[in-house]
C-alpha cells in the first residue's frame, strides 16, 4: 500500500513544487495516510485545503482503500 501511495504522491508533487512546497509520506496504516507538508506548503494558510481537497481527494480517487489523509 505504501508503494501505491508514494506513486500517487509523485504525480501530485510537481504541482506542489511549482509553488515552492512538497509532500513527504510519513506512514500508511489501516487506510490512513500520514503526510508532512514541507517548504511553502508547510506554512501556507491554505495548507488544510491543499491536504483535504487536493492530496486526500486525489489519493482516494486513485486508491479506494484510503479512508483519510492526516498531516503530522
Amino acid at each position: 500500500m505504501k508503494e501505491k501511495v508514494e506513486k500517487v504522491l509523485n504525480d501530485i508533487r510537481p504541482t506542489l513544487q511549482a509553488d515552492g512546497g512538497d509532500v513527504e509520506l510519513v506512514d500508511v496504516k489501516d487506510g490512513v495516510v500520514k503526510v508532512r507538508l514541507t517548504g511553502a506548503c508547510g506554512t501556507c494558510p491554505s495548507a488544510i485545503m491543499t491536504l483535504k481537497m487536493g492530496i486526500e481527494k486525489f489519493l482516494k480517487k486513485s486508491i479506494p482503500e484510503i479512508k483519510r489523509v492526516e498531516s503530522v
